[in-house]
C-alpha cells in the first residue's frame, strides 16, 4: 500500500484506521492479519472482558496533568504500552517491521519483534529509536533458536520474550477456510531457509516447534544470552509462581495459545489473581484485545505494569507506514491520559483496583465486572492492612530477599555448618578493648587542648555529618594505601553500604543516567540502586575475570540507546562474591578507559587489609585525574559492630555560579537527610584503634589477615581432598583459588538455587550462598559461593565434607 496522511483518519480513532486499512487487502490476507495468533473467539472474549470493566470517575482530585511515563526493565517508556509481536509486517506495508520500529520509536515505546519478522533483525535495529525485544519460539533444533537469539543480541535487542503457550499453533479456521499461503517473496527473514516450507505458517510451526518444553528452557536461554527473559502465555497463578521460581525477568499474560480450548479465559479475567501471585516481583504485562486508552488503564488497575497492542498497529502501518504506527500509539496514549484525568489518576504507578467498582470493601475480594478484585481501601474502624504492591517496588525485589532467606535458613538449621555469612571471625575480639580504645581517643582530644565540654560534645552529640575523624582516616589511608587526599575529601559513613548509597544517589540523576556494575557483583550495590529506582547495567566478567573491552562495549551500547553512562562499580581486590583480583595492568587500563569515556569508577575495597601478602595498588592510589570514588570499610578490618565506613570523593564539582567544591560536600548533604551522622561513639572507638598504631591499620590486621589466609588455604585443601581430580572431572565440579579475601566460587553440575540450598541444609547440614544472587541480569545458576571468614578450621573441614556428600547426591539426582 502507499502511505496515506494519518490526518485523513476520522474522529473514531483506531476504528477508522481499521476501516481505512481493510479495502486495500485481499480478503484472505486480511483474515490472516486479523486472525493473528488467535481466532475469533479469543479476540471476542478479550474485547468483552475489557467492556465489562467500569472505571470510576473522580472529581476535584487535584492531580494535575497525568504522567503516563513508566519504567520497565530499567528503561523509560513514554506510556505503559508496547507493540505486540506480529509476523510478516510486509503484508501491511513494503517497509514492514522497519517502518513499525520507526513509528514505535517516535512514540517512545518498545517493539517486540516476531521470530517470523519479514525484515532482518539488523535492518530493524538500524531503524529503531526505542527498545527492541525479540519474541522467541523454541524450535526442536535448539541451534536455530540460539542463532536467532545471538543475532538479536548483537543487533542491540534488549530482552527476550519466550512464547510458552504454543507447543503448536493449531488450526486457524479462517486460514484453513481460505487456503491461505504467504504471497510470493514474503517470508521469515531471520530463519534458516525460506520459501515453501514457510508458506503455511501453522504447518511449519507444527513441524518445527519443540512440544516438549519445560521450565528448564529458561536456564537454557540464560546460558546462550545475557538478555532478560520474559515468558508470554501465562494464564494461571501457579504457572506465574513457577515462572518466578525459574528466574524469569517478566511475565506476559496472554491467551493466544488457549484458543483451541473451549472456555479458555480472557486475559483480563485472570489478570488480578496472577498479579497477586507475582506480587510485584517482576514486570507484568498483558496482551490481547487492547483497543482503547481505557483498556490500558483497566489493565493497570487490575495489576498489569503495561500492555501489548497488536492489530491496531498493523492497521496504522497499512494506512500510513511509520507515521500511522506513531499516530495509533499516540491515540491510545492520548485516550489513556484522558482516562487518567477523569479518574483522578496522577501517574501510572497510582493506578490500582480502586479505579474499578466500589472502593469501600472490608472483606475479601469483590467482583467488579466479573473480575475478582482484592480489597484495597478500608474505611471506618478496624485494623489497617497494607498491600505489598502498594509499597515501593524494592520491597518485592528478589535482591532484597536474599539475605533474609539466608538468615531464615541459618536460624532454621542451627546445627548446620554455614559458609554463607561474609562477616569477620569474632575470635579476635575482647570486650575490654572497647573501653581501652575509647579512652585512647579521649586522651587524644585532651592532648590537643580540647576542653572538657567539647570532649563531652564529641561523644554525646550528633557531630558533623561528614564525620569527626576524617583527619585520622586520611592519615591511615596515606600510610597504608598511598592514597593522599585532604580530610575534606572524606565522608565518614555508617558502613561502606551507606557510602555506596550516597555515591549512587549523587551520581545517577535520572532514568537517562546509567550505573554499570561488574557482574557478578556485591548485592549491596544492586540493592542500594533498587531502593533508588535505578536498574544497574551488568558488565559480565569473563572466565578469567573482568575485561576492559567488555566495559567499553557496554558503554557504547548504552550510548547507542540514548543513555548516559555515569559510573562503574567494581571490587578490584578479592571481590565479593567470586574472590577474583584485578591485575595491575588491567587497573591501569581501566583508569585510562574511565578518562577516555568520561565516567567515574566506584572502587569498593573492604578486603585488602584482611588478606595475606603484599596487595596491588588501589585504583585510587593510581588515580591522577580524580576518576575514582573510593569506598572503604573499617568494619571488615577493625571493628565490625562499629559500622564505620567512608567515601573518598575528591572530584571537583562546579555550580552555576562558578564556585568549585568537592563531591564529598554533595555526599554530605545527602547523608544529612539519610542518617544525619555516623555514631560518635563508633567513630571514637575506631579512632582509638588507629591512634594506638599511629594510623597504620595494617598493624592491627596482621593476625587477622594471616588467619583468613589460613582459612582460605584449609578450604582449598579440603576441596582438593573431597574432590580429587578424577572425581572432580567426572562430576563436573570446579572452583577458583583466590589469593585473599573471604570468598570463593564453586561450579556444580546442577542448579544451585534456594531449593537446592534448602535440601543441603536439611539433609546434609551445610549452608552456602547461591551465586545467582549476585548476577543483576541473570546468571550463576550452576555456582555457589563459599565464605571462609567466620568458621574455625575444624568447621571448614567438616563443612566441606558435608558439601561433598551433598554435591555427589545432587549430581546423581540430576543425571537421573
Amino acid at each position: 500500500m502507499s502511505a496515506t496522511d494519518p490526518a485523513a483518519v476520522g474522529p473514531h480513532g483506531l476504528a477508522d484506521y481499521a476501516a481505512r486499512a481493510r479495502p486495500a487487502f485481499e480478503p484472505h490476507v486480511w483474515d490472516f492479519l486479523e486472525g493473528g495468533a488467535g481466532d475469533e473467539r479469543t479476540l471476542a472474549a478479550n474485547l468483552a472482558a475489557f467492556d465489562r470493566v467500569p472505571l470510576r470517575p473522580r472529581v476535584l482530585a487535584g492531580r494535575g496533568t497525568p504522567d503516563t511515563k513508566t519504567e520497565i526493565l530499567g528503561r523509560g517508556w513514554a506510556a505503559p504500552l508496547a507493540v505486540a509481536p506480529m509476523a510478516y509486517h510486509t503484508l501491511a506495508h513494503p517497509d514492514g517491521e522497519n517502518a513499525t520500529a520507526r513509528g514505535a520509536g517516535a512514540a517512545g515505546v518498545p517493539l517486540v519483534v516476531s521470530t517470523f519478522a519479514s525484515r532482518t533483525f539488523e535492518d530493524i535495529a538500524a531503524e529503531a529509536r526505542g527498545p527492541l525485544w525479540l519474541q522467541v519460539y523454541c524450535f526442536r533444533d535448539r541451534a536455530v533458536t540460539r542463532r536467532l537469539v545471538e543475532r538479536a543480541e548483537r543487533a542491540g535487542f534488549e530482552a527476550l520474550v519466550l512464547t510458552v503457550d504454543t507447543p503448536r499453533l493449531g488450526r486457524r479456521p479462517r486460514d484453513v477456510r481460505n487456503g491461505f499461503r504467504l504471497p510470493e517473496g514474503i517470508g521469515p527473514a531471520n530463519l534458516d531457509g525460506t520459501g515453501s516450507d514457510f508458506a503455511s505458517p501453522s504447518a511449519h510451526a507444527a513441524t518445527e516447534f519443540d512440544p516438549a518444553l519445560d521450565w528448564s528452557v529458561i536456564s537454557w536461554l540464560r546460558s546462550v544470552s545475557s538478555l532478560p527473559v520474559l515468558v508470554k502465555g501465562i494464564l494461571a497463578p501457579d504457572d506465574a509462581r513457577r515462572a518466578l521460581a525459574a528466574g524469569v525477568d517478566g511475565i506476559v499474560v496472554s491467551n493466544h495459545g488457549g484458543r483451541q480450548l473451549d472456555g479458555a479465559p480472557a486475559t483480563l479475567d485472570v489478570l488480578p489473581e496472577i498479579a497477586a501471585a507475582v506480587a510485584g516481583a517482576c514486570p507484568l504485562l498483558v496482551d490481547g484485545g487492547v483497543r482503547r486508552g481505557t483498556d490500558v488503564l483497566a489493565a493497570l488497575a487490575l495489576g498489569a505494569d503495561a500492555v501489548l497492542i497488536g492489530r491496531p498497529v498493523l492497521h496504522g502501518l497499512a494506512v500510513a507506514g511509520d507515521r500511522g504506527v506513531e499516530d495509533v500509539l499516540a491515540l491510545v496514549t492520548e485516550e489513556l491520559t484522558e482516562a487518567m484525568a477523569l479518574t483522578g489518576t496522577g501517574s501510572v504507578r497510582e493506578a490500582g483496583p480502586e479505579l474499578v467498582g466500589r472502593s469501600e470493601v472490608v472483606g475479601g475480594p469483590e467482583l467488579v465486572g466479573g473480575h475478582a478484585v482484592p480489597a484495597r481501601t478500608v474505611h471506618g474502624p478496624g485494623p489497617s492492612v497494607l498491600r505489598r504492591e502498594d509499597l515501593h517496588g524494592s520491597v518485592s525485589d528478589p535482591v532484597l530477599d536474599t539475605m533474609n532467606f539466608l538468615n531464615e535458613i541459618t536460624t532454621r538449621y542451627p546445627d548446620a555448618v554455614s559458609f554463607a555469612p561474609g562477616r569477620p571471625y569474632d575470635g579476635f575480639f575482647d570486650t575490654e578493648q572497647i573501653f581501652t580504645y575509647l579512652r585512647r581517643y579521649v586522651d587524644h582530644l585532651e592532648a590537643q587542648g580540647t576542653t572538657p565540654a567539647r570532649v563531652r560534645s564529641a561523644l554525646f552529640q550528633y557531630g558533623p555529618a561528614a564525620g569527626q575523624i576524617r583527619e585520622l582516616i586520611t592519615d591511615s589511608l596515606r600510610k597504608d594505601e598511598d592514597i593522599d587526599v585532604p580530610p575534606e575529601a572524606v565522608v565518614v559513613t555508617v558502613g561502606a553500604q551507606e557510602a555506596m548509597l550516597l555515591a549512587v544517589r549523587a551520581l545517577i540523576r535520572g532514568p537517562e543516567d546509567v550505573l554499570l556494575v561488574s557482574s557478578p557483583c556485591y548485592v549491596g550495590i544492586t540493592g542500594a540502586a533498587r531502593l533508588l529506582d535505578i536498574h544497574p547495567t551488568a558488565v559480565a566478567e569473563a572466565e578469567g575475570g573482568f575485561r576492559c573491552a567488555d566495559l567499553a562495549a557496554a558503554i557504547r551500547a548504552e550510548r547507542a540507546r540514548g543513555r548516559r553512562p555515569r559510573a562503574f562499580y567494581v571490587i578490584p581486590d578479592h571481590s565479593n562474591p567470586s574472590g577474583t583480583t584485578m591485575p595491575l595492568e588491567t587497573r591501569r587500563e581501566l583508569l585510562e578507559l574511565a578518562a577516555h569515556e568520561g565516567i567515574l569508577l566506584i572502587e569498593d575495597s573492604p578486603y585488602r587489609l584482611v588478606s595475606p601478602g603484599r596487595q596491588l595498588p588501589t585504583l585510587k592510589s593510581l588515580d591522577r585525574a580524580h576518576r575514582v570514588l573510593h569506598v572503604g570499610s573499617l568494619s571488615k578490618t577493625l571493628f565490625p559492630g562499629a559500622r564505620v565506613g567512608f567515601a573518598v570523593a575528591d572530584q571537583p564539582v562546579t555550580d552555576a555560579s562558578g564556585r568549585t567544591g568537592l563531591l564529598a560536600e554533595e555526599l554530605t548533604k545527602i547523608k544529612s537527610m539519610v542518617t544525619v551522622n555516623t555514631s560518635p561513639l563508633s567513630q571514637a572507638v575506631v579512632a582509638g584503634m588507629l591512634l594506638t598504631v599511629d594510623g597504620r591499620a595494617s598493624d592491627l590486621t596482621k593476625a587477622t589477615a594471616a588467619y583468613y589466609g589460613d582459612a582460605m588455604r584449609v578450604t582449598l585443601q579440603a576441596l582438593e581432598s573431597a574432590f580429587p581430580h578424577s572425581r572432580r572431572a567426572a562430576l563436573g565440579v570446579s572452583w577458583n583459588e583466590p589469593s585473599g579475601g573471604f570468598f570463593l566460587s564453586v561450579t556444580v553440575p546442577f542448579r544451585a538455587d534456594n531449593v537446592a540450598l534448602t535440601r543441603a541444609a536439611e539433609e546434609f547440614g551445610v549452608i552456602w550462598t547461591p551465586m545467582s544472587y549476585f548476577y543483576p541480569e541473570g546468571g550463576g545458576e550452576n555456582s555457589l559461593r563459599l565464605s571462609v571468614s567466620y568458621l574455625t578450621h575444624d568447621q571448614i573441614e567438616d563443612g566441606i565434607a558435608r558439601l561433598a556428600r551433598f554435591v555427589s547426591q545432587e549430581a546423581a539426582r540430576t543425571r537421573t
